[in-house]
């Protein structure tokens, strides 16, 4: 497995300074040899899935919390992201008559990249917040001290989570029949689930039909849900690093997909490095800098083997710049025959700061990236294959605009995000529909 760290010999970018690296070299060890967060053979049903995505076939769902936190890893939480999930996927399925790979940003996402190493508030300058597997949020020199014990304290709360998730997945919870249940506490007062409710009833009627016609497929009660995050902590994703035993192959077992994020994907940079030796199903965000010649060079070192479902493009970049941007790089990689699916994540291009001082975004620039990434697909010819997004099931008060208007004034309410400005659970439907409607014109 000596080639699995060839990536030390290169710049990690964004990585914590942390204090004491035995303590940190104690914590990987421990990690080492703790059992796998997920299984190799998931992983590869996945990449399957992302091949028919790449073939046109499907369409992803990918979203979840832009930061998970320690104290978030309760069943309510995870219930009420799940839920959100799940509405959507049924919009998008039933509406867009497509099949629909559900991709949790869950049990994983406790890092995020910064664009600054320190804070200052009151003339006080201090290490930034890195999430909760590198520090704490709270403004404090204790708090904002990486401490590596924390990697082992990410892990056992993914666990929690992803235990929940498969609890619920598995358990009944996912069943189509519960297509009403899902809404029960959302209907009355928002325009989201009363349209959402409309389309549960003719699912509901659906279902009928096919139960009178004697069909019950099992696929009505389960659904396959995968998880994800971005690999930013090298140490704490390499510590969970297996050979998978059937095939003598690496696996990061800390997800099932893994995606590098658009500040640390140098070609030359440790990421990208170690990406190429596992075998995962990955994805790499591009933004609007990104040129035709990094995507593809990125395809060359990514797969090189050209394996429909191992490489996902997440592009990010912007309302304003989509249109412009995105159809040389599509154009271009799609000439060179490279088998790469194409999700569009139109969160990260459009976060702008308010007079309050909150960083938000509207849902209409949003919704306006989503529909650039579909027109753009549309005139090439090639497949819009999925979106990637923050959201949560609470009722938080973080973007700007949807059915049941948020307002620059509003922001304060309830403004919970531990990093970025996420969709409500209203929002979040209203987008799916967006999506829905637009993938139907395709």
């Amino acid at each position: 497995m000596s080639n699995l760290d060839s990536w030390r010999t290169m710049t990690a970018a964004q990585q914590p300074d942390w204090p004491d690296r035995s303590e940190l070299e104690k914590v990987v060890a421990e990690l080492g040899g703790l059992p796998p967060l997920v299984f190799a053979g998931e992983c590869d049903q996945l990449k399957d899935q992302l091949a028919a995505v790449a073939r046109g076939e499907a369409f992803v769902l990918q979203g979840g919390d832009c930061a998970e936190t320690f104290a978030g890893a309760t069943a309510d939480n995870v219930r009420n992201k799940l839920k959100t999930l799940l509405q959507m996927a049924i919009v998008l399925t039933y509406a867009a008559k497509v099949p629909v790979v559900k991709i949790g940003r869950v049990a994983g996402q406790f890092a995020k990249p910064r664009s600054k190493g320190t804070e200052v508030r009151d003339g006080v300058e201090l290490p930034a917040y890195r999430g909760d597997m590198v520090n704490g949020f709270e403004f404090t020199p204790e708090s904002r001290r990486p401490d590596p014990w924390r990697l082992l304290r990410a892990y056992h709360s993914s666990a929690v989570t992803l235990n929940l998730a498969r609890a619920f997945t598995k358990g009944g919870y996912a069943d189509l029949r519960q297509v009403h249940a899902w809404n029960q506490d959302f209907v009355a007062e928002s325009p989201a689930g009363r349209r959402y409710e409309q389309l549960a009833r003719e699912i509901d009627q659906a279902l009928a039909f096919m139960r009178a016609c004697g069909a019950d497929p099992e696929e009505f009660h389960t659904v396959e849900f995968y998880s994800s995050h971005e690999a930013l902590i090298l140490d704490y994703d390499r510590a969970l690093t297996r050979v998978d035993s059937r095939t003598g192959l690496p696996y990061d077992v800390s997800a099932h997909m893994v995606w590098i994020g658009e500040r640390t994907r140098q070609l030359d940079g440790a990421h990208v490095e170690f990406f190429s030796r596992i075998r995962n199903p990955i994805g790499v965000k591009l933004g609007p800098t990104t040129s035709p010649e990094e995507a593809l060079a990125l395809v060359d070192k990514l797969n090189p083997d050209n394996e429909a479902g191992r490489l996902t493009f997440i592009t990010r970049m912007g309302a304003s710049k989509i249109r412009q941007h995105l159809p040389t790089l599509v154009e271009k990689v799609t000439a060179s025959g490279a088998k790469v699916a194409w999700i569009c994540d139109p969160m990260h291009g459009n976060t702008w700061e308010a007079p309050s001082g909150h960083k938000t975004r509207r849902l209409d620039d949003v919704l306006d990236e989503v529909a650039g990434f579909f027109e753009v697909h549309r005139a090439l010819g090639t497949h819009p294959g999925g979106i990637h997004i923050e959201f949560t099931g609470d009722d938080v008060t973080e973007c700007v605009g949807g059915g049941q208007e948020i307002v620059e004034g509003d922001l304060a309410l309830r403004y919970e995000t531990a990093c970025d400005p996420r969709l409500n659970r209203g929002q979040s439907l209203d987008l799916a529909f967006r999506v829905a409607e637009l993938y139907r014109s395709v």
